[in-house]
């Protein structure tokens, strides 16, 4: 009799408590509509109360409590009372920790790393931490979930709190960390960089096969120039306050004494051999060390590359484009291939060699069509031609026409470019013939024909 009251009693708290968390589900759904519509139209102020219930009676109804309620917070730390402001700060990071906590995936891809880098640049913003906190927040969402931190300016941070701890005597970063750190960093950009540019190739061959492209589309390319742009600019920032520390006075002695340590570790080989010949630090035996080791241990389009350098210095042209060649066939992936052919380019436009500089800096644009910096490397050789082709004074200041041609090309293709594209263009037509020189000439709408090493022709513009 005893155990049918238990049931009884049971049975009766049950159906009192199961309308009662019903009616929770309920109230918590409303508000989640009510504070979401009104974060959509950016009324963070009205949305604030009933994000703030949903968050404490059911955050984890839906992944919005947190994107909106970042949101909700910063603007409480921008426009709220001195009180409010600080108090949100505090809220803010607590926040970025239960996102962890109760959506730590979107669509089934882990977000942690996003979500942590965040949690570092406000702690940064916010000055809620010292720097070696900062940085470790900032490592700890790289370490744990690379493939979402993608952030641009967060990866930037990642690497200047480090940098800044170096700057500022901290005994924990050596020189080396700072260099290590700065390989991976630059090599996360470069990994962002390249997805960006698949997408963005995709649109730009249909466009050049002459098909509209869709609304979508249009909306995609002009997503993927501004990420672009965006991963342009921070990386050259980077590269900047890297270019500091990285000379050739430093970088040999460090390289001498750590190669011993790293004279089997594949990665550490490429890394040094790599930021020595950006650097210029190639004509040092120690180069000639770093790729020997690399080449044997690890044969591939890098090492053979290097190797294709080593030759060209030592005026082995035939070697040079051997080894050169082997490097293009041995990389399989076609962005990779578009870079390294790119670095040949360069290579024989340093030394001279400009049919041989512009014809692997367009075969590296069949490989990667938004690679602009080739059409730059073409213009730049065709203006630095000038005074070699052309029968007449007129027709010499023409090629500067083409080499503009070539310039705005670069912009078109990679909006990160734009700017620069636009200022050498405007730079070489500012060298070409007048409107008051076309006119003396009376050739206006003639075709100028180049029988030098360009072998091209441009059209006089009409007045």
């Amino acid at each position: 009799m005893k155990k049918i009251h238990v049931i009884a009693v049971l049975f009766l708290s049950l159906a009192i408590y199961a309308p009662v968390k019903a009616q929770d589900a309920n109230a918590c759904m409303q508000d989640l509509s009510i504070f979401a519509e009104f974060a959509k139209v950016k009324n963070y102020k009205s949305a604030y109360e009933p994000w703030k219930r949903v968050r404490q009676e059911c955050p984890s109804i839906n992944a919005a409590v947190f994107s909106y309620g970042e949101r909700i917070l910063k603007d409480l730390i921008k426009n709220g009372t001195p009180e409010e402001a600080e108090a949100s700060k505090k809220d803010l990071i607590l926040l970025y920790d239960d996102w962890i906590t109760y959506f730590p995936t979107k669509r089934n891809v882990s977000v942690t790393g996003d979500i942590m880098s965040k949690k570092a640049q406000a702690l940064l913003d916010y000055k809620m931490a010292d720097l070696k906190n900062v940085y470790n927040t900032f490592d700890e969402a790289f370490k744990k979930d690379p493939e979402s931190f993608t952030n641009p300016k967060l990866l930037y941070n990642y690497f200047k709190t480090l940098y800044d701890r170096y700057k500022a005597a901290d005994q924990e970063v050596t020189m080396e960390l700072l260099f290590e750190k700065y390989e991976e960093v630059s090599e996360k950009f470069d990994i962002e960089g390249t997805k960006l540019s698949k997408k963005l190739d995709v649109i730009l061959k249909k466009e050049e096969a002459g098909t509209a492209l869709s609304s979508r589309e249009t909306r995609n390319k002009r997503v993927y120039n501004i990420n672009s742009n965006a991963i342009g600019t921070f990386l050259s920032n980077l590269d900047a306050i890297i270019a500091k520390e990285a000379t050739c006075e430093n970088l040999i002695p460090l390289y001498q004494r750590n190669f011993e340590a790293n004279k089997t570790d594949v990665i550490w080989l490429k890394r040094a051999a790599s930021r020595m010949d950006s650097k210029e630090c190639s004509d040092d035996l120690l180069f000639v060390t770093l790729v020997e080791a690399l080449h044997a241990l690890d044969p591939s389009a890098d090492s053979a590359y290097y190797l294709g350098l080593l030759n060209d210095k030592r005026g082995n042209s035939t070697d040079a484009l051997k080894y050169y060649e082997e490097s293009i066939t041995l990389e399989t992936d076609n962005y990779k291939k578009a870079k390294i052919l790119l670095k040949i380019a360069n290579k024989f436009k340093a030394s001279g060699r400009k049919t041989s500089a512009r014809s692997y800096a367009r075969k590296a644009l069949n490989f990667q069509p938004s690679l602009g910096r080739a059409y730059l490397l073409i213009a730049n050789l065709y203006a630095d031609s000038a005074n070699d082709c052309g029968d007449t004074q007129f027709n010499k200041r023409a090629v500067y026409w083409l080499a503009a041609k070539e310039a705005l090309k670069a912009g078109n293709v990679n909006s990160s470019l734009k700017k620069i594209a636009k200022q050498t263009a405007d730079s070489y037509n500012g060298r070409a013939p007048s409107k008051t020189d076309i006119f003396t000439e009376g050739n206006e709408g003639t075709t100028i024909t180049f029988s030098c090493w360009i072998n091209s022709s441009i059209k006089v513009p009409s007045l």
